[in-house]
């Protein structure tokens, strides 16, 4: 942010956060309730390092934390109610129609057995199994910034088959096991009926290859999904012959056939890495579904080589036909940035600093993180909008003056 005087950034800064406020009253049936919960937002957005109840309470003046306490559980509110409303006040803001929907999981250090949905299970943030719980997310990713717009706490099978364990944690009834692809298909749909403006959906490999791409073609969006080395890709129709799991089909593949292209801006310069696409087929999107008129897609297999050590990740892709490889690169390079809002989330605004067990507890603490960073987004992208240089009108070349001169004509530009 750059380039702005800090007096326009105090400003705007300020009618952000008025902004922001002045949606949660409409949540709550108290407005006490509803003051409570902004200075939980002040409490997020404060430098206290640790976001805890009795940390947020000394920086609102309380005594105590519970009137911190009583917006994460006493109180009658819900939580999805906010997400749509992180949703909106974010596009308001970021909305663009080639942006990206990335769908990624995080997980939540806990000690103990009575936290909703802990258990031992796999975290890449901890990069090993261990006792935690996890949270899917949704973030909209476009050239104006990302945020976060959808979440949903994941429940292990030993949770929902044991209904005692439910009921302590106070789990609605209506709620039963859901695959991590579940999830993330229910939050591409609630997306859609929404009405928000994406093209792309880019997962990694928990997410590849399944239900996820099914309902993704149905609803006529591209896709950039992870898959494991041992997928099976097959080329069909007038395509060249490929057949084979991607890691025998990347090792078949001549040097030739490797460009190198940015996956994006990273903390030390661009992204770059060594890319091969296959086009392994032409279809008709209305075979499965689609939306009529979009014409024909391609399923494609791209793959991704690290310089360094030849390191393989592989892809499977959907798009329109004729879509070049530099976009379904920069469409799987938007998933860094989701990777990015979880750790400024987590260190700035105290993502996984929920003291609560409940249910209600982690998605009410959670969505109330969503709004702060969505704050900081939407920020964010008006500064930079204020601090760009105005464009300027494009001079028009001098031109000599009339005569048989055999220079008179339009001068060369610089």
């Amino acid at each position: 942010m750059s380039g702005i005087a800090i007096e326009d950034l105090l400003e705007l800064w300020s009618a952000e956060l008025r902004e922001v406020k002045s949606r949660l009253p409409p949540l709550f049936l108290q407005a006490s309730t509803a003051v409570s919960a902004a200075m939980f937002l002040d409490g997020l957005l404060g430098p206290e390092r640790r976001k805890t109840g009795w940390m947020r309470a000394e920086a609102a003046g309380d005594k105590g934390p519970w009137r911190q306490q009583a917006v994460l559980g006493r109180t009658a509110w819900d939580a999805d109610a906010l997400r749509d409303v992180v949703r909106e006040y974010a596009l308001e803001a970021l909305t663009e129609p080639d942006a990206t929907l990335v769908i990624d999981e995080t997980g939540f250090l806990k000690q103990g057995k009575a936290s909703c949905g802990v258990g031992r299970q796999y975290t890449g943030s901890a990069g090993k199994i261990t006792n935690c719980q996890i949270g899917v997310f949704a973030a909209y990713v476009s050239a104006k910034g990302h945020a976060f717009i959808d979440r949903r706490l994941y429940l292990p099978k030993d949770w929902t088959s044991n209904p005692d364990r439910l009921a302590m944690a106070h789990v609605p009834e209506a709620v039963r096991f859901a695959t991590k692809p579940a999830i993330a298909v229910a939050m591409v749909r609630r997306a859609l009926e929404a009405a928000v403006p994406f093209a792309w959906v880019a997962a990694d490999t928990v997410y590849g290859v399944g239900e996820l791409e099914m309902a993704l073609r149905r609803a006529g969006k591209g896709y950039v999904l992870g898959v494991t080395g041992a997928a099976h890709f097959n080329s069909w129709g007038a395509r060249p012959d490929v057949g084979g799991t991607a890691e025998d089909i990347a090792k078949a593949l001549a040097e030739d056939d490797w460009v190198r292209l940015s996956a994006g801006a990273g903390s030390k310069g661009p992204r770059l890495f060594d890319w091969a696409y296959l086009e392994l087929a032409d279809l008709d999107p209305d075979y499965v579904g689609a939306p009529p008129g979009l014409g024909l897609w391609t399923r494609g297999l791209l793959i991704r080589r690290r310089p360094a050590d030849g390191e393989l990740a592989f892809f499977t892709t959907w798009c329109p036909e004729g879509t070049p490889i530099d976009t379904l690169v920069r469409v799987e390079g938007q998933r860094w940035a989701i990777e990015d809002a979880f750790e400024t989330a987590k260190t700035e605004l105290g993502l996984d600093h929920n003291e609560t067990r409940s249910w209600h507890g982690w998605h009410r603490h959670v969505s109330l993180v969503m709004l702060a960073f969505a704050l900081l987004a939407v920020v964010r992208h008006k500064a930079d909008a204020l601090a760009a240089p105005p464009k300027t009108a494009r001079k028009v070349p001098r031109r000599w003056s009339a005569g048989r001169c055999r220079r008179s004509v339009v001068l060369p530009t610089a």
